[in-house]
């Protein structure tokens, strides 16, 4: 995802029907008139359905920039002593659980919490109500069927399958430093089969990388444009590429895998609190996480009451490892996994 600030929608269609709908639900198409600064953190479409939304709907001013999760957190570091940001939507959790243990969060209980999930819930707990989950979505692989066939693979239906010698130059991931969808992959694989033989693991499949990018959809997109036949990557970032006409399916595997808690905080020192907070009770709706699939971005949302879309992954057919949110949520911890992840893979030949 690159960083960039938020144009008008290129679907107007879909944007007017929410809008009409927002406007019934709230009465007023210009309930108050404020700013409010965003680093959004989910893919373009879905920021700018949000943004041009939230916008006509309230009558507030939004200024919206894109950044991955790992990108998004370093700025607001940067701008620790001076911030700019009023909110920071969406992305991986373990960089907002960072944030929060940094006291670049600022902690607030809404009253809606009662109305989400237990893991969207459990996210406030742990982070002493800095941060929230808003969707949630499993990790897995992507990968496109046509150049799979074209060049006599099979399907790979496990971690151990990606590092068979026949995928060397096949595949591609994001880089944990900068991708929230990379550190839950050696999160996850930490977890799994514990730290040596994770790291032994990930020196295997250095081997068949050709690419590691910036950002956590950069993969599975590669996969959809015939650029590359697998991906490490979230599989609700998959039928997206689907609805578009591409090639692309998507596989957990088998040994179990971990998920993201997407994840929605305020930042401490808002210039713009009141109207962050508002953002923040309207982002945890139904009617607006209902959003996100109409942007074509299929987790599952943390309202209990949002309708769930049919393209959603079944978490039930999916087998989850007991991921550890607040251990590998801790900055020390990312930072010493990215560290080693740099010095004993990322510096090796391929």
């Amino acid at each position: 995802m690159k960083p960039g600030t938020i144009m008008a929608s290129k679907t107007p269609s879909t944007v007017t029907k929410l809008i009409a709908s927002f406007a019934l639900l709230t009465g007023t198409c210009a309930a108050f008139s404020q700013q409010v600064n965003i680093i959004c953190s989910v893919q373009a479409e879905h920021c700018n359905m949000i943004s041009t939304v939230y916008a006509r709907v309230t009558g507030a001013k939004v200024n919206m920039s894109l950044k991955g999760s790992g990108e998004a957190l370093a700025q607001l570091i940067a701008e620790k002593d001076n911030p700019k940001t009023d909110i920071w939507y969406g992305g991986t959790g373990d960089p907002h659980l960072q944030a929060a243990e940094m006291g670049l969060s600022l902690e607030y209980k809404s009253p809606s919490l009662p109305q989400l999930y237990p893991w969207a819930q459990q996210q406030a707990q742990q982070s002493g109500y800095k941060t929230v989950g808003i969707y949630t979505g499993p990790l897995g692989f992507g990968y496109n069927p046509e150049l799979l066939a074209k060049k006599k693979l099979a399907v790979p239906k496990s971690w151990a399958d990606l590092i068979k010698p026949e995928y060397k130059g096949d595949i591609q991931v994001a880089n944990p430093a900068s991708s929230g969808t990379a550190y839950t992959m050696l999160a996850t694989l930490v977890q799994l089969m514990g730290e040596d033989k994770a790291f032994d693991y990930l020196k295997a499949l250095h081997k068949n990388i050709s690419q590691y990018t910036r950002s956590g959809t950069g993969p599975i997109k590669a996969v959809a444009r015939g650029e590359t036949a697998v991906s490490i990557s979230f599989v609700h970032d998959g039928p997206g590429e689907k609805m578009q006409g591409f090639p692309v399916e998507t596989i957990t595997p088998s040994e179990g895998t971990g998920a993201e808690i997407g994840s929605m905080s305020i930042m401490k020192g808002a210039r713009n609190l009141e109207a962050a907070k508002k953002f923040y009770e309207w982002a945890i709706t139904p009617a607006a996480q209902e959003m996100a699939a109409a942007a074509k971005q299929f987790q599952l949302p943390s309202n209990k009451a949002t309708k769930v879309d049919p393209r959603i992954p079944d978490f039930k057919k999916i087998k989850f490892i007991n991921y550890d949110y607040a251990k590998y949520g801790a900055s020390a911890e990312r930072r010493r996994l990215i560290a080693k992840w740099e010095k004993d893979v990322n510096s090796l030949p391929r």
